[in-house]
């Protein structure tokens, strides 16, 4: 593989505060490893209590100073759409270090990641100085008028399967309003977010305004979360780390927003474009390894459409091979490390278990050279809902087919799940689709497609798979406080 050959250009290994880069306070590291080919890319530091504590008091002074927050929002624009300018000329420079640290396609960073977070930031500097407050009607002889404000110190809390995507989901609208930031990226893949750090500085944002802490989220993220000077916390990953966070911000009422696990229902009528949905199934639960929150990794088929739909979706799993990341033609990489790996093979012998049929996959892919957390593309048929493979988010390229008889089953055994964040239907019929969509519990669903995203459309989930939402305007409600202010116009 020609992974181990590939030279990137390596951020500091260090944290970044304050606009320095500074070692740990304790002087720890700890490595971060190439999942493809298992070999250390570097060090990154491992930050303590008393750096957390030394970031957030930099945001936070950064903030009351008003250097960032009583910007005008069109000059704050400016350095939002200079940074999304920066990241869309070393696109390649981020992409290569993306994969070499998540392990995903260099196919995904390059052409959808990277660019994908050039636009945000460049969306949302049009929205910096646009999101203003209202005049409104009041009783008696009073002028009354409402101010967006920002929240003040946002505690950014990213997981490892799109690290520098979900990072840009939290930090341009957040800078754009006027807040500061203190990051937190995952362990497992921090180097984009502190490569996001050196470009911000170029770009011109002040020091303080966007400081980059690294290391493990029983610690670092944990310090973040009960910091009494952060104002907010946004937090993307798993649902039981999402409650954790949501006891913890109770000590000092930090507003939360949380996007968090899902267990997405693609479903296909019996009136579908076969040839269409087996596309927008394999896409929809092997894009991104499987490790993408909104996978669809249920699908659910009408009993009429089952067959014709399977034999077209073995055909195209057998032509969705795991493959060197850095290859331009490979589709799907490698798991983020061991750990997913081991747990992926848990639930595929789980399933095998409670006697779904295997019929693609089911194992771990020998990559060329003996090395890298590879698995195939899988899929189980005959699966009920009561399975664990069914229930539980397995983060990988696992696919459980269900059968449904009609539109009632359908719903109920949709719907049958503690998360609510994402969901396709597939119909020729729009009416039909619609109703579907109506029906189901999701945060977003997809017709006659999937895995569709835009800066322009919101992202967020239904019951265990969170609140609030990020993307669009929708965003900018996480990252303001609404000011009311009243004039006495009586003479």
């Amino acid at each position: 593989m020609t992974t181990a050959k590939a030279s990137p250009k390596l951020p500091p290994s260090k944290l970044f505060i304050n606009g320095q880069w500074v070692d740990a306070s304790g002087g720890r590291t700890l490595p971060t490893v190439n999942p493809a080919t298992e070999e250390v890319i570097t060090q990154i530091a491992e930050a303590s209590q008393e750096d957390v504590d030394r970031a957030v008091k930099a945001a936070r002074a950064a903030f009351d100073s008003g250097k960032w927050s009583e910007r005008k929002g069109r000059d704050r624009g400016k350095i939002l759409w200079k940074i999304g300018e920066l990241l869309r000329q070393r696109t390649d420079e981020v992409a290569l270090l993306e994969t070499l640290d998540n392990g995903k396609p260099i196919f995904e960073s390059g052409k959808i990641d990277v660019p994908f977070c050039a636009e945000c930031f460049q969306y949302y500097a049009g929205w910096a100085g646009k999101h203003s407050g209202d005049v409104n009607e009041v009783a008696g002889n009073f002028f009354n008028f409402t101010l967006r404000e920002p929240v003040g110190v946002i505690g950014a809390i990213v997981p490892w399967n799109f690290p520098l995507l979900l990072t840009v989901w939290k930090v341009a609208p957040a800078l754009a309003m006027g807040n500061t930031v203190v990051l937190k990226p995952s362990k497992e893949t921090s180097l984009t977010a502190l490569k996001l750090a050196e470009i911000c500085q170029e770009a011109g944002l002040p020091d303080g305004v966007l400081n980059v802490v690294t290391g493990p989220g029983s610690t670092v993220g944990a310090a973040l979360v009960k910091h009494p000077m952060v104002d907010k916390i946004a937090f993307t990953g798993d649902t039981s780390t999402g409650k954790e966070i949501m006891r913890s911000s109770a000590e000092t009422l930090k507003r939360v927003t949380l996007e968090l696990g899902g267990k997405s229902p693609n479903i296909v009528l019996d009136d579908a474009d076969i040839e269409a949905a087996a596309r927008g199934a394999t896409t929809g639960i092997f894009y991104g390894k499987g490790e993408v929150c909104g996978a669809g990794s249920r699908l659910l088929v009408a009993e009429k459409a089952h067959d014709a739909l399977m034999e077209q979706l073995l055909d195209r799993t057998k032509r969705f091979q795991p493959g060197d990341p850095l290859d331009p033609k490979t589709r799907l990489g490698a798991l983020v490390n061991r750990d997913q790996l081991t747990k992926v093979s848990r639930y595929v012998e789980e399933g095998k278990q409670a006697g779904a049929a295997l019929v693609a996959g089911g194992g771990r892919w020998a990559s060329p050279g003996g090395k890298g957390f590879f698995f195939q593309p899988t899929i189980f048929d005959r699966v009920e809902p009561s399975y664990s493979i069914a229930r539980e988010e397995i983060f990988g390229p696992v696919l459980s087919v269900i059968s449904f008889k009609d539109l009632d089953d359908l719903v109920a055994k949709a719907n049958q799940t503690i998360y609510g964040l994402a969901a396709g239907v597939w119909s020729r019929d729009i009416k039909k689709a619609m109703y579907v969509a109506r029906k189901l519990r999701a945060g977003t669903v997809w017709i006659n497609t999937y895995n569709m995203y835009d800066t322009g459309a919101p992202w967020g989930g239904f019951k265990q798979s969170g609140f609030g939402r990020e993307l669009g305007p929708y965003a900018l409600e996480s990252y303001t406080e609404v000011k009311s202010v009243w004039v006495d116009m009586n003479m």
